[in-house]
């Protein structure tokens, strides 16, 4: 993998409550300047697509909680779409899957699915999630038809390990994220399965790539 390969796996992103468009607009400089993807919230989708048409532009569903009616997430979805989104990372509803409700689960997902031409990747929460849940998880996001599972939202305690992108990786794809800060932490989350690292220490992440001869 070369630095450029490697800067492609990047989700460079920006989600936290008080984000403005400035920080978005910084972001998606920051992403085409280094060849990485972004991910930001869903009220600037319109505005970056046209802000930067270059990059791969992730957006959020049913962030953080998951908690959204499926109604909403389709909604919400059709709408990133719509407004120039590339790919959707939506929260699957962890309150459901631990009470066992493992066909609504599935059925939540699927409706985003269904709703969207566009990569849908699915945020397990692994930091609240047991092993069997974390499994469960991804067997209901594979039955939906999803593209991804990803580690966290990082609005969680904890975020992507190796042991659980190696848990994830034998069902879908992985993206890791969640408390990588490194181009060493990025590597170890990509040797373990994953395929797409997300971060907002992307720039910080894709410099610490070594030089190439």
């Amino acid at each position: 993998m070369n630095r450029t390969e490697f800067a492609a796996c990047v989700d460079h992103t920006v989600l936290g409550p008080t984000t403005t468009l400035d920080a978005v607009e910084a972001v998606l400089e920051e992403a085409e300047e280094h060849g990485m993807n972004a991910c930001i919230p869903p009220c600037y989708v319109a505005e970056a697509a046209a802000y930067a048409p270059d990059v791969t532009l992730a957006t959020v569903v049913g962030f953080p909680h998951g908690q959204h009616s499926t109604a909403a997430k389709h909604g919400e979805a059709v709408d990133a779409w719509q407004s120039g989104a590339d790919e959707v990372d939506m929260v699957l509803n962890v309150g459901r899957l631990k009470a066992g409700d493992d066909d609504a689960v599935a059925a939540d997902v699927a409706e985003v699915v269904a709703a969207v031409p566009i990569p849908v990747k699915v945020i397990i929460e692994t930091a609240l999630l047991t092993d069997d849940e974390k499994h469960r998880a991804c067997e209901a996001a594979a039955e939906a038809g999803a593209d991804f599972v990803k580690t966290s939202t990082g609005f969680a305690d904890g975020g992507a390990t190796v042991a659980d992108v190696e848990l994830m990786a034998a069902y879908l794809p992985v993206k890791a994220s969640g408390g990588i800060g490194s181009y060493e932490e990025a590597m170890a989350m990509l040797e373990a399965g994953a395929e797409r690292i997300g971060a907002s220490s992307g720039v910080e992440i894709v410099e610490g790539f070594p030089e190439e001869d």
